[in-house]
Formats: C-alpha cells, structure tokens, sequence
C-alpha cells in the first residue's frame, strides 16, 4: 500500500507559456513553468528584471492569462472558469502590490474597504473587517488618515490590510517591498510571516532581492529567461546553490568568503608543500564538531582560518569558512575527502579569485 501523499498543493502551475508579441520576434516571458506551492508555505521567486516572475505571479490570478498551461488555485482550475466563476475565485487571492496603489481621496479604512465595497458588502459589516484588520496590521492609530499622511511602510501596511479584507487563503506579493528601506523592509517580512501564520495563509510572493527570500520564505524558485532553473528549500538552494545564476544571487547576500587582498597576505608554502584555499560550508550534524582541528591533526596539515561566518536561514544555522590548507599535496586532498566523507560542502577557490 502507497503512503499518502499529502494534502494538494494549494497553488499548482503546470507548464505555462505566456508570449508578448509586437512588430518583431515574439517575446516568451513564460516557457514552460511548472511549480507547485505547499498549502500555508511562504514561496518565493526570485528573478533579475525580464526573467518572468511578475508575468508568472499575475497568472495566478489570470490578470495575465497564459497562452497555455494550467493554473489550478485551492483545487480549482482557473484557467477553465468564466467571467463570473473567475471574479468567486478571485476572492480568496489576495494581492499585495510595490507601489501601494492607494486612492488618494480614501483614508487608511476607506482604502481597505473598497474591495468589499466593489463586492457589495453591506456597510455594516465592512467596517467590522475594517475593525478587525486595522489592530492586525498595527494601524490602530491611522484609521482616518489619508494615504498622503502615512509613510511608505504605513502604506504598505494599508495594502496588505486591503489585500486581507476578503478573508483569502492565498497572497501574491509583487515586489511588495522594493520600495521600501531596509528597516522598513524587515518590519514588513516579519508583517507578512506573521500574518501567514496567525491566519493560515499560503504566500506567494516574487523579489529580485536574494535577502528578502533569506528573511521570509520556506521554499524559493529562481528564474531566468521565463523559466525556472532551481527550486527548492531556501536553506538548500543558500548553501549549496547549483545553478551560476543562483551562486551569485547568494553571493550579494553571504558575500564573498575570502575579503579582497588576503590572499597576497599569507605565507607562502614551505619547499615541497602546497598551500590551497578551501571553502567549507558548515551545516546539519557536523556543524559543531572541530573539524579544522581534527583535520590538522589526522593529515599533519597546517590549517589556517582565512575569514569565516556563521549565520541562520529559516532558522537552520550554518557556518562559512575560508581555510588556507599548506601541506603535501596527497595529504590536502585527503583532509578534503574525509571532510566531505562528514558531509561538509568543501570546495576549493582559485586564488586568483579570491
């Protein structure tokens, strides 16, 4: 007997293709995604500008609509429903915009009352979901301000409560705060991680910035050229990125493991020797074992600490570290074999790199 496989996804796209077409070559904004996003996950996707993710986001809730594929939301298959069945749908997807798309003429509650409003909620019970969102967003205070009188993360803020308004079960967040400053910024994530779950929501949100993912997401895809080309736990794609394209977008977050002009500081390696600069990423069970120790001790190595950090993704800690590695040349790669044999990630740099 098979095991269960566990609930459906709560958002699954299956091989989109969305194309642009002008005057010249169509554009393929979308070639043939495929995700799925876990019931109550907070999912990113992380692209440059032109890799697809905001194409890809708005076909969630059709205000794209792919040229083929199917996007199927909470079980229900969108891309098959008409007008009205649509605009039901629509209802339970929540979306959270970059530049706040606030009406200017509306206060704080009047802004996040107007969906309800369009939806013909009775007044009465507008203002009991303005009343009961207002505290959850911190906006207490604000009530009868106008967007001109709130700050960037009050605005925000107002767009995240709006967003809420219509009770959904998912929320797409588009660049929701690539606007904002980095402090700002960190008060929204943690807004947003608290709401998912308080509220039980499934996050689907899309960034060009790699800290943002570190900061809120469970699970992330990275895109290029309308397609994604790695996906997986954010704790696995930060600290043993597969593709160029995601090692550096990983790399602006950690940074470079050797700083800039070490390598011309260390000793050179004695006659007969080798000295090799080693990465190693500390992570899982052997993350608090003394390897460089150990290691020194059963290979008759010098081993020496170039630069290091330790930092925590999703709450998994993990540690980098720059060893200089001088000794015979069989003896290094045997240090580097057992330390693999641990399950460490060790990797050599190339000094001219470094």
């Amino acid at each position: 007997m098979s095991e269960p496989s566990g609930p459906p996804p709560a958002i699954s796209l299956q091989a989109l293709v969305r194309e642009y077409r002008g005057r010249g070559t169509p554009l393929r904004a979308l070639d043939g995604v495929s995700l799925d996003v876990a019931p109550g996950e907070v999912f990113g996707i992380v692209g440059r500008s032109g890799a697809g993710k905001s194409t890809l986001l708005r076909c969630v809730n059709l205000l794209e609509r792919p040229d083929s594929g199917r996007v199927t939301v909470l079980g229900q298959e969108v891309t098959r429903l008409d007008e009205s069945a649509l605009r039901a749908a629509r209802r339970g997807i929540g979306m959270v915009f970059q530049h706040f798309n606030l009406l200017s003429s509306r206060t704080v509650a009047g802004n996040i009352a107007f969906p309800l409003e369009i939806a013909g909620i009775p007044r009465a019970e507008r203002e009991a979901r303005v009343a009961e969102l207002l505290p959850l967003v911190g906006l207490e205070d604000r009530r009868n301000h106008y967007p001109a009188q709130l700050s960037g993360g009050q605005k925000q803020r107002v767009g995240i409560a709006r967003a809420l308004a219509s009770r959904p079960r998912v929320l797409l967040c588009d660049e929701a705060t690539s606007a904002l400053d980095p402090e700002t910024t960190e008060e929204i994530l943690a807004l947003i991680r608290s709401i998912r779950d308080r509220l039980d929501l499934t996050v689907l949100l899309i960034t060009h910035e790699m800290a943002v993912v570190k900061a809120v997401c469970d699970r992330v895809a990275v895109m290029e050229a309308g397609k994604v080309i790695e996906e997986g736990r954010v704790f696995d794609v930060f600290t043993r990125p597969a593709h160029p394209t995601t090692r550096r977008f990983v790399s602006e977050v950690i940074g470079h493991v050797v700083p800039p002009g070490t390598v011309a500081q260390l000793p050179a390696p004695n006659p007969g020797e080798e000295r090799r600069l080693l990465q190693v990423l500390f992570a899982g069970p052997s993350s608090t074992r003394a390897v460089v120790s150990e290691a020194s001790r059963r290979f008759g190595l010098d081993l020496n600490i170039v630069s290091g950090r330790i930092d925590a993704i999703g709450r998994e800690p993990y540690g980098l570290m720059a060893l200089a590695a001088y000794g015979p040349s069989p003896a290094i790669a045997e240090a580097t074999a057992w330390m693999r044999g641990l399950g460490l990630d060790v990797s050599e740099i190339a000094e001219d790199l470094a």
